[in-house]
């Protein structure tokens, strides 16, 4: 019962982690990388579709992207979703391919997404010590059931913080490498 309590833990806060990695993608940096445009959904015949399962995306000298659908007649629906979505992205549309240069970051820009980016990596600790409570609450219902012993509800705590410990410590240094990212120039 210990086992998975501790296991459950450490998937939940991998999965926050998980979660945290996503958000980043999201917050764009000066380069082109085709994971920006991972949350973009398309119309397509009346579905949401995500763009990536409608069109080839690459990396084009390295400040833009070249998207090249599959079927040339939802070109309009990808350029209208870019445009849509809150990145900040202007597409062009030449008939075959959509192009989408990255604007380059000025420093306000930069200020404001690493802000940004603090404020997820704030968000998944949270979440990350919220399941660690959970966890320890749950042995210490364990304990009182007189389902684990005490010396078994001490172990299993010093096991939750340092699973926690070592998840804070990978959400920071995701964030650290978001925030180099964004700040060089």
């Amino acid at each position: 019962m210990m086992k998975e309590i501790i296991a459950d833990a450490e998937a939940r806060m991998g999965k926050s982690v998980v979660s945290l990695e996503d958000a980043f993608k999201r917050i764009r940096t000066g380069r082109a990388h085709p994971s920006i445009l991972d949350t973009v959904m398309v119309s397509y015949y009346g579905n949401d579709t995500p763009l990536n399962q409608l069109a080839n995306i690459t990396v084009e000298e390295g400040r833009s992207l070249l998207i090249s659908p599959w079927e040339r007649p939802i070109i309009g629906e990808i350029e209208k979703a870019i445009m849509r979505s809150d990145l900040g992205l202007n597409p062009s549309n030449n008939g075959s391919t959509i192009r989408v240069p990255m604007p380059a970051l000025t420093e306000e820009t930069r200020k404001e997404y690493t802000k940004q980016a603090k404020h997820e990596a704030e968000n998944a600790r949270i979440a990350i010590r919220n399941i660690r409570r959970d966890a320890n609450s749950d042995l210490k219902e364990l304990e009182k059931e007189k389902a684990i012993s005490e010396d078994d509800h001490r172990r299993g705590e010093d096991q939750i913080q340092k699973l926690t410990d070592k998840y804070i410590a990978a959400v920071e240094s995701a964030y650290h490498a978001k925030e180099t990212d964004l700040l060089s120039f």
